[in-house]
């Protein structure tokens, strides 16, 4: 009897500890996922593609995301005000998943490179982005017109929606491949 419930209690132990696992790129389990979560809210998706690829809320702090809700009528030049009810539903799900409190690997690697004294207003002020796309040039983004601006990142980024950064599956329009460059 004894054997019996070390086993049984060993098994609970185990899936509970391989559920809270994934299995990396290189099939080694990994209790952090790669890239950052996806978005899943459907509020969150419908307004913030209006004008622009909604953002995944890992890819900044929560400071930063409370500080771009609290002014929606001069958003980077634009009027994005939502009603109150809609504010405050987006706003907790921006906090409840900015970068800090994630678990993805890309997410925790920004959150680490923003010094508590920052709170970065846009995506392309971080300096873990920064660092990931200092080997692009001009022809690649700005004169790229397929590109413009390296906040178009659905542009090159081919899993983009699924949350995947991976330099594998980067495609610079109009160069290819980002390791065929």
């Amino acid at each position: 009897m004894k054997t019996k419930i070390y086993y049984i209690t060993r098994l609970v132990a185990f899936s509970l500890v391989a559920t809270s696992l994934s299995v990396n790129a290189d099939g080694w389990f990994s209790s952090k996922r790669s890239g950052v979560a996806p978005v899943t809210n459907q509020l969150y998706a419908k307004e913030c593609s209006e004008c622009h690829f909604a953002y995944q809320p890992g890819l900044l702090p929560a400071r930063s995301w409370e500080k771009l809700m609290s002014n929606l009528n001069d958003h980077f030049g634009d009027n994005a005000e939502l009603s109150p009810a809609n504010t405050k539903i987006l706003s907790k799900y921006l906090n409840d998943n900015a970068a800090e409190t994630s678990n993805h690997k890309r997410s925790i690697k920004i959150s680490r490179s923003i010094s508590k004294s920052e709170t970065p207003l846009r995506i392309t002020d971080v300096g873990y982005i920064k660092r990931k796309h200092r080997e692009l040039s001009r022809r690649h983004v700005d004169d790229n017109p397929e590109v413009g601006k390296l906040n178009k990142c659905e542009a090159c980024h081919t899993r983009i929606s699924e949350g995947s950064f991976s330099e594998r599956e980067i495609k610079i329009p109009g160069f290819g491949l980002w390791e065929d460059d």
